[in-house]
Order: C-alpha cells, then sequence, then structure tokens
C-alpha cells in the first residue's frame, strides 16, 4: 500500500489572501492523491515580520504561493526561496509583467486595492443582502427579483449556496421544496432558464440528516430522517422541477464550490439541458 503523499502550502498575502488560496485549491483540485494542507499568513506588510514568518514555516514538503504586490516584499520573499530552494509560486508577478510591458505603466504596489469600494463590492453587499432576504422562501416576491432560483429538498446546500453566489456578485433566492407544502405560483411565473434544481440521493440525504440531528444533539428518529419520507420528498421535488424544465444538478457527492461552478456554467451560458 502507497503511502499518502502530504503538501503544505504556505499562501502569503498583504491582504486577506484569497487569491493565493483561489489558485492553490484550483490548481490542488488536479492531483487527488495528494493531501493538502493549507496554511494562510495574511496581512504581510513588512520585511521584518515576513522575515519572522519565514523563519517559523517547516519547510519540509512545503510551498509558498504568495501576492504581495509590495516590490520589496515580493522580492525579499522570492531571494529566501531560491537561497533555500523552496518551491515557490508568484502568483502576481507574470500578470503584473505583461501588463507593465503593454502599457508602460508600473502597479501601484497599494496592498488591497483588490477590496476596494468600488461598485463591484456594493453589488457584492447587495447580492448578500438579497440572499439573507429571500432565503428559504420567505418572500416569494423575491423569485421575479433574482438573477437565480434554486429549488430542492432540505439539506441540498441551498443557502450556503446561494450565499456562495452572493459573492460572485448574483442575486439567488431558494426555496425549500416540501410535500404538504404548496409551491407558491410566482415560482412558475419565473422564467426556467433562470431556476436550477437540486436533487440527491435518498441514501445521501438520510445519512446527512441524521448526522444533522446528531450533531444537534437529537437521538432517535423522526420525519425528517424516515427513510421513506425522503423518497416521498425527493420524488416530489423532482416532479416539481421536470414540470418547470429547469436544468437538475445531483448534489449527492459534490462540495459547495463545484456545485456552483456547474450553476454558473449554466448562468452564463443560459443552458436548460439536464446536469449529472
Amino acid at each position: 500500500m502507497s503511502e499518502t503523499k502530504a503538501i503544505t502550502i504556505y499562501l502569503l498575502s498583504d491582504s486577506l489572501g484569497e487569491t493565493a488560496q483561489y489558485v492553490a485549491r484550483a490548481a490542488a483540485n488536479q492531483f487527488p492523491g495528494v493531501q493538502f494542507n493549507y496554511k494562510p499568513i495574511p496581512f504581510v506588510e513588512d520585511i521584518e515580520y515576513l522575515a519572522q514568518v519565514l523563519d517559523t514555516i517547516d519547510m519540509n514538503k512545503s510551498i509558498l504561493i504568495y501576492t504581495l504586490v509590495v516590490k520589496e516584499l515580493s522580492d525579499f520573499i522570492r531571494n529566501y526561496c531560491v537561497n533555500k530552494q523552496i518551491p515557490f509560486v508568484d502568483v502576481l508577478s507574470q500578470p503584473f509583467a505583461a501588463i507593465e510591458g503593454m502599457t508602460g505603466d508600473l502597479p501601484k504596489g497599494k496592498p488591497g486595492l483588490v477590496q476596494r469600494m468600488d461598485e463591484s463590492y456594493f453589488k457584492k453587499i447587495e447580492s448578500v443582502e438579497f440572499a439573507i432576504k429571500y432565503d428559504d422562501g420567505k418572500d416569494p416576491t423575491g423569485f421575479k427579483l433574482a438573477d437565480l432560483v434554486l429549488i430542492g429538498v432540505s439539506r441540498t446546500s441551498k443557502t450556503p449556496l446561494s450565499m456562495y453566489l452572493a459573492y460572485r456578485g448574483l442575486k439567488v433566492a431558494n426555496l425549500p421544496l416540501v410535500p404538504q407544502v404548496k409551491v407558491s405560483d410566482q415560482l412558475f411565473e419565473v422564467p426556467r432558464e433562470k431556476i436550477v434544481g437540486l436533487t440527491i440521493r435518498p441514501d445521501v440525504l438520510g445519512n446527512i440528516r441524521r448526522e444533522r440531528l446528531l450533531s444537534l444533539g437529537v437521538v432517535g428518529g423522526s420525519d425528517y430522517t424516515d427513510m421513506a419520507r425522503i423518497f416521498e420528498e425527493v420524488d416530489h421535488a423532482e416532479k416539481i422541477m421536470k414540470r418547470i424544465g429547469c436544468p437538475i444538478i445531483d448534489v449527492s457527492h459534490k462540495a459547495v464550490e463545484e456545485t456552483a461552478n456547474v450553476i454558473l456554467q449554466i448562468y452564463y451560458s443560459r443552458g436548460d439541458n439536464i446536469i449529472e
């Protein structure tokens, strides 16, 4: 039996480090046989602090990925990694060089500009507020106002998906589908290309719900975890999705990020195919 490979990825940034994390995880996903440990180190602002951080890092089987816009800091960590023979990735250097070469302009070298309160920032905040307001079908009027409406049985990640997509600037409403609860007529007035159905295998849903109850300290059976009830819920939900004619995503073994990427592909292509 082969030993599991393990790599630690240190994520250094002069801001929150979200860009470095996206890049690292996008690359790591292509290596399913490797165990990755992520160590974020945000708000690196001066060489003294950077030197202290580097001296405490265990460089054995480690990679440094950094997004440092201050050239002095970027040069320092580059020289450190070269001298110590540590694998490193400077995420911003090539984009900076390409833009500088084409425009002749130099980068500002000012941390945190990606977080500035511009139009994109306010759109993101508005989308988050929208997701909260129209979560779980609390107000059906949100269906027509939304960029996307997510529908599905309970525990298909509708709320976390709504929030995740909100950070992408999309206004998302969601609605749980329950056999005994009549679906609002307003849902059927929404163009089907704006609706995405989330389905799940009944056995997987049963396990998720049982674990959920255990985490809340609830012991014993209930309608919430009854398999006959779960089959009824899933069947009821899929009938509504097929009636609408919307895309359907099986989230049984998908992470929120993976499902969100499929939804974004549907949104930007405006397709209406069934997603397996």
